[in-house]
């Protein structure tokens, strides 16, 4: 058996609840036992395909995490309408700032939270966001053309007569469809805000925490990425408090949104992991870095400063959003997230997860989301909640 089928299982077990230890192995040597710590429930692995709509993927599958949290059924929720939602708060902003701020896909959390709060919900039954008999997502086109209609605005100097806003209306109409203004959902009538109304989430119950020295720690910042468009604030903690936040969240039942960079080489989502070797990535020989990857050892050290050079030096960059759902450690002790990605489940064999050490988490991350009541009393206090 492979190294990949084999994390398959050790996934299984997570899922099952086994407290079991699974070994890993193939051709290359690499041998990897797992010990589930924790794992909590969450809903299909969904694949965002050809679109840069992972933040809001994340999100809802965090959502739909704390539904199931809450003691409430399952439920697929519309990542479209999150993504249409916020293409019009987003092109507004733009225009209004001579196109002087990032137009695109991407997005963060507070996005998504957003929408929900003035928007409402859908199901993804009632949205899917395709038309023409698509069947899979792929935004290319449509991002291009927003993109040139909005540049065509700002570039006229006027604003006041509305027209704008419909064109770019009809534009994400003919390449998601028209959003429901009302529908049937499980025997019963809602439209957008009464169906959000009915799944019990509070938008006010989440915070955002980051972990950067070029702002005061116990106080909040608009997080310096592109895709903060919004100009949304996250909570400043030491690195220490930040992943202390994450495994309090985890061990209590509570999930958290990741967002983080996987542009490093010791990220593999083909292989189901993701880790910062200790070692020098310049010695080790292209060939060489699978085998690298596959074998457990021993982890970078990651501080306070190796984190901030990283972000400082744009090493560290806003990639993707995703979904801490668990907790395992391998045979020499080491802790490992486990991830609920949106890529589908036929891109690795894993069935959509991987494995992030907890180096990875602490270098790579940029921020979380989390409901309040996951974060300790004394966490908490510092930072006034």
């Amino acid at each position: 058996m492979n190294i990949k089928k084999q994390i398959i299982l050790g996934l299984a077990l997570i899922v099952a609840d086994l407290v079991v230890a699974q070994t890993l192995s193939n051709k290359k040597d690499g041998n990897y036992k797992f010990t589930v710590v924790k794992n909590l429930d969450a809903t299909e692995v969904q694949n965002q395909a050809q679109s840069s709509t992972c933040w809001s993927f994340s999100s809802l599958s965090f959502f739909e995490s704390e539904m199931i949290r809450m003691g409430k059924p399952k439920v697929n929720l519309s990542e479209m309408y999150i993504v249409r939602n916020a293409y019009m708060a987003k092109a507004d902003k733009y225009v209004r700032m001579h196109g002087l701020i990032n137009f695109g896909p991407g997005g963060a959390f507070h996005d998504a939270a957003y929408v929900i709060k003035n928007f409402g919900l859908i199901p993804q039954a009632a949205y899917l966001g395709l038309v023409n008999g698509d069947k899979e997502i792929n935004h290319n086109e449509m991002d291009a053309m927003l993109k040139a209609q909005l540049d065509v605005v700002v570039k006229a100097n006027k604003i006041s007569n509305g027209g704008w806003s419909k064109a770019i209306n009809s534009t994400l109409d003919a390449y998601l469809g028209k959003a429901p203004e009302t529908f049937d959902y499980m025997g019963k009538s809602y439209n957008p805000k009464t169906f959000a109304t009915s799944l019990g989430l509070n938008m006010d119950s989440y915070i955002e925490i980051s972990s950067f020295t070029h702002h005061p720690f116990y106080t909040k910042f608009a997080i310096e990425i592109q895709d903060n468009w919004a100009w949304d604030q996250v909570y400043n903690l030491p690195l220490n408090e930040m992943m202390d936040v994450i495994d309090n969240a985890i061990m209590n039942g509570y999930s958290v949104a990741w967002g983080a960079d996987v542009s490093e080489k010791g990220f593999s989502f083909k292989n189901g992991v993701a880790v910062v070797p200790d070692l020098d990535w310049n010695d080790i020989k292209k060939e060489k870095i699978d085998s690298v990857i596959l074998n457990p050892g021993k982890q970078m050290d990651i501080t306070q400063a190796i984190r901030q050079t990283a972000f400082d030096n744009y090493e560290t960059q806003d990639d993707h959003g995703m979904h801490i759902v668990g907790i395992v450690k391998d045979q020499n002790g080491t802790k490992y997230y486990v991830i609920k990605n949106s890529w589908g489940i036929k891109n690795n064999d894993c069935d959509g997860y991987f494995y992030a050490s907890e180096a990875f988490v602490k270098y790579k991350t940029t921020s979380i989301m989390v409901h309040k009541d996951g974060v300790k009393k004394e966490i908490s206090k510092k930072l006034g909640l």
